[in-house]
């Protein structure tokens, strides 16, 4: 993050383009929202959600199966591909239950997702603490510089303070700068990119925008591309305006096509044909 106006976040709010996602990404939730299956079987909603932003999550991470695999597997041991959706899901079962913990101390819950995310297959000292000076990370998707140890942990601490105190940034705006500097300090020694994910979407219901968690911005992390997740990423590392903007609105995209993907399952259900 690259800003020294006293409230940041906020102040990224206000970039060239970024009202306008944040106004599109408001209106589409609210609609998803308003949908008539909402009123009845919101928990079904919810439950497919988790289950296509987990498949969303993993296919960025390298393991990219069919949704009908994902919801038929119940063995999740082996194979790399089977152990990474294996980690989604049980880092979004594990999202809901750590909101009130985030607001206090988000370094904590980033420790708690990497415990969950790295389920024994890290040697049990790495799991759960930032990685310490000539650790190696593996995160294939991302190529950018690694910070040292050092630098991690203060910018950690930095953005610790920043989701504490809060602030007038919108929901959006915070979930992406959240996701973002994840992915850029890579903090852990693996996992890195499905506990940035995870952490966006705690942000997202933390806050208020999604609270039943139905609009999975992973869906539409996944049908971007990985291509376009790691160019809109590296607008993020550059800092500047015009790529910190091209960073929300690419997060804020994802959320739209999440509420499309959590729609067309409200239709499904409403036709009695899912």
């Amino acid at each position: 993050m690259s800003t020294t106006a006293s409230d940041p976040l906020a102040a990224l709010g206000s970039l060239p383009g970024v009202p306008d996602a944040v106004d599109s990404v408001r209106k589409a939730v609210d609609r998803v929202y308003g949908h008539r299956v909402m009123r009845r079987r919101s928990n079904e909603v919810t439950a497919e959600a988790a289950l296509r932003g987990s498949r969303g999550s993993a296919a960025l991470a390298g393991a990219d199966w069919n949704l009908e695999e994902v919801r038929r597997r119940t063995d999740f041991s082996g194979e790399d591909e089977a152990r990474m959706v294996g980690a989604a899901l049980r880092l979004t079962a594990e999202a809901g239950q750590l909101l009130s913990i985030w607001r206090q101390s988000p370094l904590r819950v980033l420790a708690r997702l990497h415990l969950v995310a790295a389920g024994g297959a890290t040697p049990d000292d790495a799991v759960g603490r930032p990685r310490l000076a000539g650790e190696s990370v593996d995160e294939p998707l991302i190529e950018a510089p690694l910070p040292g140890a050092e630098e991690v942990a203060g910018r950690l601490e930095g953005l610790s303070r920043l989701i504490i105190a809060g602030g007038g940034a919108p929901a959006l705006v915070t979930a992406a700068v959240v996701h973002g500097e994840l992915l850029a300090l890579r903090p852990f020694g693996s996992h890195n990119g499905l506990v940035a994910r995870t952490a966006e979407r705690i942000v997202l219901i933390g806050s208020g925008l999604d609270p039943k968690s139905i609009c999975p911005a992973e869906v539409g992390h996944a049908e971007q591309g990985r291509a376009a997740y790691v160019a809109a990423f590296e607008g993020y590392t550059a800092g500047t305006p015009e790529g910190m903007a091209a960073w929300i609105t690419h997060c804020g995209r994802s959320v739209e096509l999440g509420v499309r993907e959590s729609t067309a399952v409200c239709e499904a259900l409403q036709r009695g044909a899912a």
